[in-house]
């Protein structure tokens, strides 16, 4: 059987800290599943054709990750695409206890789903796509927070 991983987000747009978690989750599974979420607490400040091309853009080498969108549950999208891990990364203690709790529900909604968290580079750590969408709103420079392969598109 497959180890399948969904890295759920919102990836308004995606950061260096996203895809070095990413990068560094590779070895461990078969396969990748970068999952836009909607999440209706949020606007989103990019469209969600934008946030997949550039997704593509940045893991367009790497044959074990692909990009998908979903709305509902997390739990609900790992059980339709028999994934049993949920991938998550770390920055703080903050977003540890955050995930904490979150990964407990998930596991009582879908026994069996794992959720494995990768703890940031601390060079990184600082780095949210909210803060970024800020940045870009403030008409800053950007291309220290997102990937190389999507950096041209913001300045």
């Amino acid at each position: 059987m497959k180890k399948i991983a969904v890295f759920p987000g919102s990836f308004d747009p995606i950061t260096t800290g996203h895809a070095d978690v990413v990068k560094r989750a590779l070895p461990l599974f078969d396969e990748i599943i970068i999952a836009i979420g909607s999440n209706s607490q949020k606007q989103s400040l990019y469209s969600l054709e934008q946030r997949i091309e550039w997704i593509n853009r940045v893991f367009k080498n790497k044959k074990k990750v692909r990009v998908e969108s979903y709305e509902g549950l997390t739990v609900n999208f790992c059980k339709k695409k028999k994934a049993k891990y949920l991938l998550r990364g770390i920055r703080s203690a903050a977003d540890f206890e955050y995930e904490k709790t979150i990964a407990h529900l998930n596991h009582d909604m879908l026994p069996g789903l794992e959720t494995i968290l990768i703890l940031s580079r601390p060079e990184l750590s600082s780095i949210s796509s909210t803060i970024v969408r800020e940045i870009i709103r403030g008409k800053g420079h950007v291309s220290k927070f997102v990937p190389k392969e999507i950096a041209k598109d913001f300045n």
